[in-house]
């Protein structure tokens, strides 16, 4: 046990950094308080359905999670990939064009269609004007802050800058950091080589990476203890040579509270409506712009459950204050709107995660791998010093600790 490493958590960031130690034949073992590995992004039973705990989709530029998901096998189909396109219910639409970056962008931004030509032709100046300027302010500030200061705050603002914001940092633009955005826009949208795409989950979050990841590891001699949460991490730590604490920060309080961080958080409201099997959306991932509702996916043609619709609420906000019913309803009345004609759902179900991220603001501190502690390290999407707290950020964390280790051994 003295040459084995413990990592406490199997989210993504978890799962990550057992990969990249098992990839060097690393003894070790995940300790997971949950049935299954998945974290903030699995698989959960809701009253006999198997759904996911929330929508989350991928892009091009996670290069660090794609990687890993090719290293454990995972199979190209189980996502979709799509070349960079916002469609919305109302009729805005943008979509890159096969020109080398970041020429797609800005001949889609000119092109767009529901936006004043006044307003398209803004939005690739700001693009030229951060370009210049390597995507980083001197001074962060809010993103509500930087778009007003750029002109962006109109339609352009409305469907793409704001929702981008909303989605990747799970924050207010009001709240939200203007350079961690800027992060986003930059590899998301201006990098090319298929940065941009979006990559739509075919399979449940479990079983995007954490499932065969965990295969790999047990493969590569590691073990995953699922249903075993650690309590006493001073018992833990003298039977193993190094220790990853791969939980969330509010966590940490139990564990390692001289460790926890005083963070605000903001959550993430997933809302799954079944209709008839029949029922299709003219793209698998469609906005919405006049109420709670952000996004809804079409599940039936993403993972083939035919007639379920999963609509996305991100960030704060007064649907905090409703029940799960008056919430489930609020979305079907915000769906029936855009799409009229559609029936009453045949059930609902709500999942709630209220603290899903912490609040990505200007100036927040993110903790380093290393804690000061010898043998002991922090992963999670809350430790990435540049990115918002997404799934590529919990994968770079986990790689960034799993190093440190294999650096501690030398």
């Amino acid at each position: 046990m003295a040459h084995r490493v413990a990592i406490v958590g199997a989210g993504y960031a978890g799962m990550a950094a057992a990969v990249t130690l098992a990839q060097r034949n690393v003894p070790l073992t995940v300790f997971e308080a949950g049935p299954l590995a998945g974290g903030r992004a699995r698989r959960v039973a809701s009253r006999g359905e198997a759904l996911d705990n929330g929508q989350h989709i991928l892009s091009g530029a996670y290069t660090t999670l794609l990687g890993l998901m090719r290293v454990v096998g995972v199979p190209a189909e189980a996502v979709l990939r799509v070349p960079l396109e916002i469609r919305y219910a109302d009729g805005f639409a943008l979509r890159a064009l096969w020109l080398p970056a970041p020429l797609g962008l800005l001949a889609g931004l000119l092109l767009a269609r529901g936006a004043p030509w006044a307003e398209r032709l803004g939005a690739v100046r700001f693009m030229l004007r951060l370009r210049a300027t390597d995507f980083r302010l001197a001074a962060d500030c809010t993103v509500e802050e930087l778009l007003v200061r750029h002109a962006q705050a109109g339609r352009i603002g409305r469907y793409l800058w704001r929702p981008l914001c909303v989605s990747a940092l799970n924050t207010p633009p009001a709240e939200a950091s203007a350079n961690v955005f800027l992060a986003v826009v930059r590899d998301a949208l201006a990098r090319g080589d298929e940065a941009s795409d979006l990559l739509l989950p075919r399979v449940d979050l479990t079983r995007l990476f954490p499932e065969p990841a965990a295969e790999y590891v047990r493969a590569h001699g590691g073990e995953i203890r699922c249903a075993a949460a650690v309590r006493d991490l001073a018992a833990l730590r003298p039977q193993h040579r190094a220790v990853i604490l791969a939980v969330g920060p509010h966590q940490l309080k139990a564990l390692a509270p001289e460790l926890a961080p005083a963070y605000r958080y903001q959550p993430i409201y997933t809302c799954y409506l079944q209709y008839g099997k029949q029922l299709r959306l003219p793209f698998p991932m469609l906005g919405l712009a006049d109420g709670l509702v952000q996004w809804v996916f079409d599940r039936g043609a993403l993972t083939g459950e035919k007639g379920r619709l999963a609509c996305v609420i991100s960030a704060q906000g007064d649907h905090q204050q409703m029940t799960h019913e008056e919430l489930a309803a609020r979305c079907h009345r915000e769906l029936a709107a855009a799409f009229p004609g559609l029936p009453a759902p045949q059930w609902s179900r709500v999942i709630g995660e209220k603290r899903a991220t912490l609040a990505c603001t200007p100036g927040v501190a993110r903790p380093a791998a290393e804690t000061g502690i010898p043998g002991l390290y922090l992963a999670g999407d809350y430790t990435d010093s540049e990115y918002p707290p997404v799934l590529e950020a919990a994968a770079r964390s986990g790689v960034r600790a799993a190093e440190r280790v294999l650096a501690q051994r030398g």
